[in-house]
């Protein structure tokens, strides 16, 4: 049976419906954690009568550097249901749409917009198998689990290994019913025919999941039941999902398989009615849909449903990523012989199937342009997954944000690390703040630092030609070649002669300078930047934070109680919002460059880098534990990014790898 059509007249806005029944998607994104802002009604109250409220404004609201009276700490307003905005995801598969989706959301929250993915794919598979798992939350050393990672949640670490009820969302998943017209279907268990490939959802060694499909890429969790009330009343399992569609091989997604299509449409609006609830009743200011969308009917049917849930004011943004070039298409596609689908199985055999299943879906397959533009819908164009960009009719605050972000991407190999200065004068003194020299150990911490960089430099060059070099076709079993080809329009392979650029950027504060001085400026691209400096404390500059306890003892517990949101008085003083703010032009500069780069900062900054390239919640930020001595290496991955942590070793010179190493908050609150 074929999806419902949907009228191409302007789609009205009647009432909101009712909750969904189906369950919560599990997203990739944090929970809420600060405060909302007030809920006010969208009607005057002010008067004997009620009167429509009229469209509100969609100016920016940035946590931090805005407020209002209905937004005092400068986050959405939950009745600013026109300064929300939900994207919605356009793509075949293995055209990177997951990747995309993630980076988008974890920047978003970075930048304290409170964003969830929702996603359709195991949804799909959970209702076909009907089985049931539960997942174990990852472990710190302390014994206690860990919201991150290794979890359920992907970007998301908790630093003191407690998890509030809020933010556990792996609970034991209860198998998925499938009703027909309100009933139960008879001999469910013939539903189970899946092989277990299809529904593992173990994760790689880096914490992200591995599940690609192409109706999405991340977990979810559901109630006891799922709706296919379009189904006849009475068909048999076995009629209605035959076990050669439920095995979710090609023959799968043929669009001519009417009964799995079915299954697809039903369940991919159940997910995008949790995404409406998040959005217009939790809070929430971004919900990204992350499945195919590929057909124009799906596409109608989504706008269809926002407009009769959310009114004509609630943004939309489609988003498409296209692939052209061939070398990242067909890395692209052999990453989904790890995924859930066709792990475990014959490499050259399963590239085979799901190459297949792309062409099922590009018989329906309709990109975006032609529709959109007559109907003035906006959307954004990726191709090479940021090579080209094209955008038409942006509007609004976030949907400006997000092409701004996405102007500035790629997919290029390369290392970033993040180091604090070498120890300086007012540390030695315990002195917040102010400009010091470096002590003598901080400088021969930047000695050693120069010499490790040069090293891992070449360690790295030669690790890059050597994976260059093991890459098979037909791939051999779990060869699987990361969707981050360097695009070139000369050549398929970029030279042995093109090595990698590398910079290094300090503040512009004296003990960050000194640090990097021992680097040579022939090799290395030296530069201070002001938006690295330290976090400004006002007033209270060069005190030591006994001396704030005890002459300003009122601000000490007002920081203690919420460093996040704490901003110190005084000329220029700042909290770590204005942080997160100033580093912004720094983020998306790293993420446009293709060099390596090493960032010599300080503890405030230092934190808030952290934050954004490891997805902490945001009530971490502030108490992440980063002492002087520590150098952090991370590389961006198709799904996450690899991380390692060194310690300066004064005796040896040099700096030792830390095996298995997870940041956790600090065990004083005061710095």
């Amino acid at each position: 049976m074929a999806p419902p059509k949907v009228s191409d007249d302007k789609l009205s806005a009647p009432q909101q419906t009712s909750k969904s029944t189906n369950g919560e998607a599990l997203t990739d994104t944090p929970s809420t954690t600060a405060p909302n802002s007030p809920r006010i009604p969208p009607l005057r109250q002010d008067s004997g009568i009620s009167t429509p409220s009229r469209s509100r404004p969609t100016t920016l609201d940035i946590p931090g550097l805005t407020k209002s009276k209905v937004s005092p700490d400068g986050r959405i307003a939950q009745r600013d249901v026109g300064s929300k905005l939900v994207i919605v995801m356009v793509g075949l598969p293995a055209r990177g749409k997951s990747y995309i989706t993630k980076k988008v959301a974890r920047y978003l929250n970075w930048l304290q917009h409170d964003t969830k993915i929702f996603n359709v794919g195991e949804r799909r598979r959970v209702a076909a198998t009907g089985s049931s798992r539960a997942t174990t939350p990852a472990k710190v050393p302390n014994g206690k689990p860990m919201n991150g990672v290794g979890g359920s949640s992907i970007n998301i670490a908790s630093l003191n290994g407690v998890l509030n009820g809020q933010d556990l969302r792996n609970p034991p998943i209860s198998d998925t019913k499938v009703l027909i017209n309100g009933e139960l279907a008879p001999s469910y268990s013939q539903f189970e025919s899946l092989p277990s490939s299809a529904a593992d959802t173990s994760r790689s060694s880096n914490g992200y999941s591995h599940e690609i499909d192409p109706v999405g890429h991340s977990q979810c969790f559901f109630s006891e039941t799922t709706t296919l009330s379009d189904m006849p009343i009475n068909s048999n399992p076995d009629e209605l999902l035959g076990a050669e569609s439920l095995e979710q091989s090609a023959n799968f997604f043929d669009p001519n398989n009417a009964k799995a299509a079915q299954i697809r449409e039903q369940l991919a609006m159940s997910t995008l009615d949790e995404l409406l609830d998040y959005i217009l009743e939790d809070g929430g200011s971004v919900g990204i849909f992350d499945a195919t969308n590929s057909t124009l009917e799906r596409r109608k049917l989504i706008m269809k449903k926002v407009r009769e849930r959310a009114g004509p004011e609630l943004g939309v943004l489609f988003l498409e990523s296209l692939c052209v070039d061939k070398n990242l298409l067909e890395s692209n596609m052999r990453l989904k012989l790890s995924g859930p689908d066709y792990r475990d199985q014959d490499p050259v055999v399963a590239l085979a199937d799901f190459k297949k299943r792309v062409t099922l879906y590009e018989k329906k397959y309709t990109p975006l342009g032609d529709y959109e533009e007559r109907n003035d819908m906006p959307y954004i164009q990726m191709i090479d997954v940021g090579r080209k960009v094209v955008s038409h009719q942006i509007r609004g605050f976030l949907s400006a944000q997000t092409v701004y972000y996405l102007l500035n991407f790629n997919l290029s190999a390369r290392q970033i690390w993040i180091t604090r200065h070498g120890e300086s004068i007012d540390n030695v003194n315990g002195k917040i703040g102010g400009d010091s020299d470096l002590s003598s150990v901080g400088r021969q911490y930047g000695q050693a630092l120069t010499r490790f960089m040069k090293h891992e430099r070449k360690a790295w060059d030669f690790h890059q030609e050597a994976k260059a070099m093991s890459t098979h076709f037909p791939p051999h079993p779990g060869d699987t070649t990361p969707p981050n080809p360097e695009y070139s329009s000369h050549s398929n392979k970029i030279s042995s002669d093109q090595t990698k650029s590398f910079c290094v950027w300090t503040s512009m504060l004296k003990r960050s300078i000194q640090t990097a001085e021992y680097f040579d400026e022939e090799d290395f691209d030296i530069k201070q930047m002001k938006m690295l400096d330290e976090l400004n404390a006002g007033s209270m500059e060069g005190m030591t934070y006994d001396e704030i306890r005890t002459q300003n003892n009122a601000e000490y517990e007002l920081r203690k109680r919420d460093k996040l949101h704490y901003r110190y008085p005084g000329a220029g003083g700042e909290g770590y919002l204005d942080i997160i703010n100033r580093l912004r032009a720094v983020i998306v500069e790293v993420e446009r460059m293709t060099d390596h780069v090493l960032l010599v900062g300080h503890r405030s900054v230092a934190r808030v880098l952290l934050a954004y390239f490891k997805g902490l919640k945001r009530e971490d930020v502030a108490d992440l534990d980063v002492p002087l001595g520590m150098l952090y290496m991370l590389e961006p991955k198709p799904y996450g990014v690899e991380f390692k942590a060194y310690r300066y070793n004064s005796e040896s010179n040099w700096f030792d790898e830390v095996p298995n190493y997870q940041l956790r908050g600090a065990t004083s609150h005061i710095n």
